[in-house]
């Protein structure tokens, strides 16, 4: 008798913002290649889909927070 061997659905692969440049600022306290603090990246596979998204939709905005802090450093040397 021939069995029918299955394999278990293949999961997809969790959404990451993470472009593989991969520096914290200390200061920051940001990865300044994806924005994600030090929290988010450490906690970043048990989140859910839903507080992924949460955090990825925030990552614009902190983006541009950090570009404007640290244009306003580099204007005070």
């Amino acid at each position: 008798m021939l069995h029918r061997m299955t394999q278990p659905p293949i999961k997809p692969p969790v959404r990451t913002p993470c472009v593989q440049v991969c520096f914290v600022d200390p200061k920051a306290r940001l990865c300044v290649g994806c924005f994600r603090t030090m929290d988010e990246l450490g906690r970043w596979t048990r989140y859910s889909d839903d507080e992924r998204e949460a955090v990825m939709a925030e990552l614009p905005q902190r983006e541009k927070a950090y570009q404007v802090a640290r244009a306003a450093r580099q204007e005070k040397r």
